[in-house]
């Protein structure tokens, strides 16, 4: 049976789906069989960071309601012959999903792949609710704002209340990502640092991503940039990808973290 990773935060915009397609696009390159499915329902956007944008002609709603199977709705990647994409509807409303299909459609996909990389809709509304009901692991995305971290906070919280493992008196693995970091802004004190969110949120850390604009670059062209060898943030993927399989990296030294904010402000 596959795993499922719901890679989900409190706000948006701080770049929940290029880490779902980046780390898709990672675990297929390992030789896993990686399924991306698009859980934003409404506002899709993971079909452009994949390139895939034109190749869709049905998605995730349709095959719950059955106006479609599986196979047809599931669109192969340009490159890698291992990674699938399941796009959400542009047209529907959030609230049409409903639980038990939500649930019948990812245990059809654990017995096809090895993994399930849903894309949660940011806040905490029935989507995203849906999104991690399943989930065997989340990773939750933040920047290191006081806003996005405790947005970030509040969503672990509903996690470790409302997840299926919850309720079966178990617990959703957990992992924080903490993406645009910049390094003067942490040195001046101006943006919260690395330790300071770890405080805050007290889950391990599975990757830290440096502000990189060629990311803009990348989505615009649909090309993710995992596959930059010369990005910082590519480099971050690649390295967040095999702490993920369970490989022991160290983390890129994108400091230095002189004086965060907390910091700053307490001394």
């Amino acid at each position: 049976m596959g795993e499922v990773i719901t890679i989900t935060s409190g706000k948006g915009g701080v770049g929940k789906s290029t880490l779902s397609a980046n780390l898709a696009v990672g675990l297929a390159e390992k030789g896993k069989k990686v399924v991306a499915v698009d859980f934003d329902i409404g506002l899709r956007n993971l079909d452009m960071i994949l390139g895939l944008e034109n190749r869709i002609v049905y998605d995730v709603i349709d095959v719950m309601e059955g106006r479609c199977n599986l196979s047809q709705a599931l669109i192969n990647d340009k490159r890698s012959k291992n990674l699938y994409f399941l796009p959400a509807s542009q047209t529907s409303d959030k609230n049409i999903l409903d639980k038990e299909k939500v649930e019948k459609l990812i245990k059809s996909l654990k017995e096809e792949f090895d993994f399930i990389v849903l894309d949660s809709p940011a806040g905490i509304e029935s989507g995203f609710e849906h999104s991690i009901f399943l989930a065997d692991r989340a990773i939750i995305v933040t920047t290191p704002d006081v806003s996005a971290v405790r947005d970030a906070d509040r969503v672990i919280g509903i996690i470790d209340a409302k997840s299926q493992k919850a309720k079966d008196g178990q617990e959703v693995l957990k992992h924080i990502i903490i993406n645009r970091i910049k390094p003067e802004m942490v040195n001046s004190g101006s943006m919260l640092s690395i330790d300071d969110v770890l405080s805050i949120l007290a889950l391990p850390l599975i990757g830290v991503i440096p502000d990189d604009e060629g990311i803009i670059t990348s989505t615009n062209e649909g090309e993710p940039i995992y596959y930059n060898e010369k990005s910082a943030a590519g480099e971050a993927y690649r390295r967040i990808t095999k702490r993920v399989l369970g490989e022991e990296v160290s983390f890129m030294d994108i400091k230095p973290e002189k004086k965060g904010f907390f910091k700053r402000l307490f001394g």
